[in-house]
């Protein structure tokens, strides 16, 4: 086995990825590392692909896939797990901001301090202050709701054994919450590591505000998944007993407190009059709606194993 593979996702990264690579290549030589480098190249635009292409001819240690169109980093980061055989994944963004000098510290931590997850804190951020006030708000937050304390759960930069990888599945914008999934996953040996950010050399940032929103969706997304996509059963049909029992309870009440008003001869209302039988009704026809999807949902659970499928154009050095 291969002693790390670092991934990197790719998208429209034509002008650093050069310098990346004799990067990263230097410091596997001077350590000694054997290695892989992987680039997934996410639909880019411009010349990444013909790039990473001159550097596998290069450097057999250069693998590249090439996808069809842009899916995102987490789907990037999902087939560069599927493919890593390094006994240590990094993954890093392609940007120059992530420095591969961290590399074997990162790799000491996993393999001799036998950590599960080892990711970095950008502590002294090369970013405006539009993206650093937001980012650690976000931060804070996903602390809070994850209990992980990790100062920085975007940072791109993060090691992982490689079990770790093969056993955790990310899709849409769940690349953040890498550290959350693989805690889920029974994964619990999680670690941090301040690392150094190089202010951006090339190009503009491909991520905008509109990921902060993303962000605290899939946070909820990820963390509700997570908890139930083995007994989804448990979430409905918890609210939908409850849901049933309210409803049952108010129409009890109700139809005793008619009986009641009979026996003492009082005129009482039919009880199809009263607002509280329609707010019972509501709540027993929800809660059954609620057990039946959650009885639905337990059947798709047990039946959905497969990842998902990315259209891939092609692929260097990888064998069958």
């Amino acid at each position: 086995m291969l002693q790390i593979s670092v991934i990197i996702p790719v998208f429209n990264e034509e002008e650093s990825l050069p310098e990346l690579h004799d990067w990263i290549r230097k410091v596997m030589e001077e350590y000694s590392f054997s290695y892989e480098i992987i680039f997934i190249n996410d639909g880019s635009k411009d010349n990444s692909w013909q790039s990473i292409q001159q550097m596998s001819a290069e450097n057999p240690a250069v693998k590249g896939i090439s996808f069809t169109r842009n899916y995102g980093k987490s789907a990037a980061l999902d087939m560069g797990f599927s493919k890593a055989l390094g006994e240590v994944v990094i993954t890093m963004d392609a940007d120059l901001q992530d420095s591969p000098d961290e590399i074997p510290e990162l790799y000491r931590m996993i393999t001799a301090e036998n950590f599960d997850v080892v990711s970095g804190w950008k502590k002294k951020r090369k970013d405006p202050i539009s993206k650093t006030i937001p980012s650690k708000f976000f931060n804070w937050v996903t602390r809070v709701i994850s209990g992980i304390k990790l100062h920085d759960f975007n940072c791109g930069l993060k090691a992982y054994k490689n079990k770790v990888v093969k056993n955790i599945h990310i899709y849409g914008e769940m690349h953040r919450y890498i550290p959350l999934i693989a805690k889920w996953n029974g994964f619990n040996q999680i670690g941090e590591k301040v690392v150094d950010h190089k202010a951006r050399k090339y190009g503009v940032t491909k991520f905008g505000w509109e990921r902060f929103i993303n962000g605290f969706l899939d946070l909820i997304s990820v963390s509700f998944v997570n908890r139930y996509k083995r007994k989804p059963m448990h979430f409905f049909g918890s609210l939908g007993t409850i849901s049933f029992l309210t409803g049952f309870v108010i129409t009890v009440w109700l139809i005793f407190e008619k009986i009641r008003g009979i026996s003492k001869g009082l005129v009482v209302r039919d009880i199809t009059d009263q607002p509280l039988f329609f707010l019972a009704l509501v709540a027993l026809i929800v809660g059954a709606q609620l057990f039946l999807t959650g009885f639905l949902a337990e059947i798709m659970a047990s039946n959905n194993n497969k990842k998902a499928d990315y259209n891939i154009d092609e692929e260097l050095n990888f064998k069958d």
